[in-house]
């Protein structure tokens, strides 16, 4: 077959089609020469091999007429091998595109990826019937129609393709585990009956495992460990991934939910010096990663690399990357794994870094929505706080100050406060949905199994238990793991119960994760990044709609959707002229300064009034191992007290009820203030002067 070759232009990186054919561009600044290899329809017969030009700025590029988009090709890069000053060229390897939209055919772990041998010296070995093919592909515009959800009344649900659909007897087997199946009403109905916005999902980008998984028979389950920054993962499409993701986007869309993206920016699947060789270590490893003066890798990820964002082609890559997604793949915004490190160059983070100043002033990413998980392992590597607007930010000091409170930690209280408040000692001068509240997320353990162990059990990660984190801040309620005993279920169900109330009324942006509605457990194993089976599936064997834990979530967040002071984003003063927030003690009276250190208190007493609506909410916290007598704070100040109609407090909700407080007789008494209400052991009350019924039909 004969195609007509020529000079093609550097405008776009990527196999781009045009009208006579395709033009082929990549970055490799210290090559010699760079092949484009074509292959047949088959991915496994090279048919033509066809030589780069070389332009200005490391860039290569070749314009062949005559074929046309699905055609697969990969790349082999010359130039010098020279371990000591991080150049390990080697056209041995067949390398896909750091710009494939799409790829065909499997990556299949072998030592045969291996730029550099064990004995430090060129790896001769070939590898292109084990490397997938990258593939032409054109895509187009996303043309739906996007929710737009403010910041204010954004609830996360964190969730796993894969993992949220595998075992739901509700989705065909063959779309479990697919895209396809989060377009299904059974995910759809159960997202929106919960009461959520925004559906995170964990990485959505091709990945591969990490090759120290294939002797333990294990595989990378999460997805942090990207093969392609441009293709969706093959692995949760039936026949074509870029289709089944956008047709899935553009369901949700449609019913009013946001799609979020976990995104892993700051190192590449290619992993350590001994790592395979699949991309940007092929095209110019001096360039991509962050080496020391000996040529090893800086390694500020744990995953054995790390990207030079600090650098214009590594920060083009990303960029082009993030427009991708946006524009064509149509996701709402992005979660960054380990971000600090997307802020970092020698001299430490900065949070005018150069990646922060280009996305802040993109025409098209300063639209999305930018979420940083702010802490990774490297030199000052915990930057909670300290990433400008727009960011939002995951608050692990919400977590776990929410945590040690439940469990029982002394002197809590006035940390307690700030959390359930918006952390505005964290981010300064900036507003509440700063803040990303959890209580559990992937990483650690899940919220059931947070109140069944208070030790990690992650043998079957091969590790010897050495991995995850240790300092959980959980309690197991009287035994270690699963327990049949009515009495400790019932603890566990409140507690599961107060963590959940504590979250979904916080000022803060709440986030979910997966499963927790359903009381799911990984038998306590709290790092199942391998773990791609039942241990990690949710169980829907064991749910049904009633699920105490899914009918309790929907109830919180209509009581946060319908109070305006849980949805106005700003911090709440002294002076407001609208708003009051007053703490309480259990007896009646305002807390005082030295109360909040007072360690024989178990108990918090949150009030929030809106002045202009006539609403007043409190929000009673008691973690007390015993009874507590509750005098019922004021619905009022002064000259300021509510009207008469609004003038009595109802339990709308408990953590000690099935449901809206019904299941006490107590929650159908109409209390004034100063009457005495008995708080039981470990449990979490919301009173309302308005009744349950006008919360859930507020017109009526």
């Amino acid at each position: 077959m004969q195609w007509l070759t020529r000079n093609g232009n550097t405008d776009i990186l990527g196999a781009s089609v045009n009208a006579e054919g395709v033009n082929f561009c990549v970055f490799a600044e210290h090559a010699e020469s760079v092949s484009l290899c074509l292959y047949d329809n088959s991915g496994h017969s090279e048919v033509a091999r066809v030589e780069l030009y070389r332009g200005e700025a490391g860039l290569w590029c070749v314009q062949i007429d005559g074929i046309y988009e699905g055609q697969l090709y990969g790349y082999r890069v010359h130039g010098p091998f020279a371990p000591h000053k991080g150049q390990l060229y080697n056209a041995n390897k067949l390398l896909i595109d750091p710009y494939s939209y799409a790829l065909y055919g499997e990556f299949q772990p072998s030592v045969r990826h291996r730029a550099i041998d064990e004995q430090g010296v060129l790896c001769p070995l070939d590898n292109a019937h084990l490397m997938p093919k990258s593939k032409v592909f054109q895509g187009t515009p996303y043309a739906g129609t996007r929710p737009q959800i403010p910041w204010s009344q954004t609830v996360i649900y964190e969730c796993h393709v894969k993992g949220w659909s595998a075992r739901h007897p509700g989705i065909s087997a063959a779309k479990r585990g697919t895209f396809s199946a989060l377009s299904e009403d059974a995910f759809i109905e159960h997202i929106k009956a919960l009461g959520v916005t925004s559906v995170e999902l964990m990485p959505v980008q091709q990945f591969i495992s990490e090759p120290f998984l294939a002797p333990l028979e294990l595989s990378n389950y999460w997805g942090y460990n990207t093969l392609s920054y441009f293709a969706p993962h093959k692995g949760y499409a039936l026949d074509n991934p870029t289709h089944e993701f956008t047709e899935m986007v553009a369901t949700l869309h449609r019913h009013g939910l946001e799609v979020i993206v976990d995104v892993v920016y700051n190192h590449s699947s290619e992993g350590a010096l001994l790592g395979p060789c699949c991309h940007l270590r092929g095209f110019d490893n001096q360039v991509y990663y962050r080496l020391d003066a000996e040529g090893q890798y800086i390694n500020d990820t744990g995953c054995g690399n790390t990207l030079a964002l600090e650098r214009p082609q590594t920060l083009q890559l990303v960029l082009d990357s993030l427009r991708y997604w946006y524009q064509v793949l149509g996701v709402d915004g992005f979660r960054f794994d380990l971000a600090p490190i997307l802020g970092r160059d020698k001299r430490g983070f900065k949070a005018a870094h150069s990646f922060f100043q280009c996305l802040a002033q993109d025409p098209v990413l300063r639209r999305a929505k930018v979420i940083a998980e702010p802490w990774d392992i490297g030199p000052g590597g915990y930057q909670l706080g300290a990433f400008a607007p727009p960011w939002r930010e995951w608050n692990d000091q919400y977590r776990d100050v929410v945590r040690r409170f439940w469990r029982g930690d002394a002197d809590m209280l006035g940390l307690l406060a700030k959390r359930l408040h918006g952390s505005a000692d964290i981010f300064v001068n900036r507003p509440p949905s700063s803040s990303i509240n959890f209580i559990v997320s992937h990483d650690g353990f899940t919220l059931a199994d947070l109140v069944s162990y208070e030790h990690k059990h992650n043998q079957a990660n091969g590790e010897h238990n050495r991995d995850g984190h240790s300092a959980n801040y959980s309690c197991n309620y009287g035994v270690e793991g699963h327990s049949q005993d009515p009495q400790i279920k019932a603890r566990r169900l409140k507690a599961q119960k107060n963590l959940l109330l504590s979250l979904l009324l916080s000022k803060g942006v709440p986030m979910l994760s997966a499963g927790s509605e359903l009381g799911h457990t990984q038998g306590g194993n709290n790092n199942a990044y391998c773990q791609d089976n039942a241990i990690s599936w949710l169980a829907w064997h064991d749910y049904n709609s009633h699920h105490p834990l899914a009918s309790f979530i929907s109830e919180l967040l209509t009581v946060r959707r319908y109070f305006a002071i849980f949805t106005l984003d700003r911090h709440i003063h002294p002076d407001d002229p609208r708003f009051t927030v007053l703490w309480y003690r259990p007896d009646g009276h305002q807390m005082q300064t030295q109360d909040w250190h007072d360690t024989s208190l178990h108990t918090l007493i949150y009030t929030l009034i809106d002045n202009d609506r006539q609403q007043c909410l409190t929000l009673v916290l008691h973690r007390g191992g015993s009874e507590c007598e509750l005098c019922l704070p004021p619905l009022g100040l002064g000259s300021e007290a509510l009207t008469e109609e609004r003038g009595r407090w109802h339990c709308v909700l408990s953590s000690d009820c099935d449901t809206q407080g019904y299941g006490d007789s107590r929650a159908m008494q109409a209390l004034h203030q100063g009457d005495k209400f008995t708080l039981s052991p470990g449990s979490s009350w919301v009173f309302s002067n308005i009744p349950w019924p006008q919360i859930v039909r507020p017109s009526a």
